[in-house]
């Protein structure tokens, strides 16, 4: 099967709502379009919180995505709106970043993932030493998360940002940790 088809696939999964779907367009992606903007904002924060509004919006409107395009190119559009819209909000200092929390319902809290079972298997106090070498809004969403316990509603409102934005951060902040634990292991 071919890369293109590979990719169709995947979205097809996704606009079902399947999470490991969403996952894989996500670990596909994140390189791409974070290059993407730290080249347009020239600061690693702007462009990892802008490239975490990207995959949020592009899951949160999956279901609007036209196959006649193709899907990096659908999600590099919104990365850059969404680059515009920041600056737009800098420029004019007037900022409103919540959304209705009725239209928030993409990315399915499901079973715990094969990453979600490393995490939750290793020792405490190697796992927190682990943690510690994330950036710290990472820290603080796995923190909430799996130790605080608290769901997404409560993690988004502690935090004062849009569900899907604490989803996104949670995936990518359990795929960085997942790799700090396998490289440890492995050295």
């Amino acid at each position: 099967m071919s890369e293109s088809k590979d990719i169709e696939q995947l979205v097809a999964q996704a606009k079902r709502g399947d999470q490991k779907a969403f996952n894989d367009l996500l670990n596909l992606y994140w390189k791409d379009v974070y290059l993407f903007q730290l080249g347009k904002s020239r600061s690693e924060d702007e462009a990892e919180d802008i490239t975490i509004k990207s995959f949020a919006r592009a899951f949160d409107k999956i279901d609007t995505f036209d196959e006649q395009y193709k899907f990096k190119t659908w999600l590099f559009t919104i990365s850059n709106n969404l680059y515009i819209d920041e600056m737009r909000k800098k420029k004019t200092e007037t900022i409103s970043i919540h959304k209705n929390p009725k239209e928030i319902h993409k990315i399915a809290d499901e079973d715990p993932s094969p990453a979600d079972q490393l995490i939750q298997e290793q020792n405490l106090a190697q796992l927190k030493a682990y943690i510690q070498q994330l950036k710290p809004h990472y820290q603080v969403v796995i923190n909430m998360r799996f130790f605080q316990e608290l769901s997404y509603k409560e993690m988004a409102e502690k935090i004062g940002e849009p569900m899907n934005n604490i989803k996104v951060k949670l995936l990518r902040a359990k795929k960085l940790l997942a790799e700090i634990i396998n490289n440890s292991e492995r050295g």
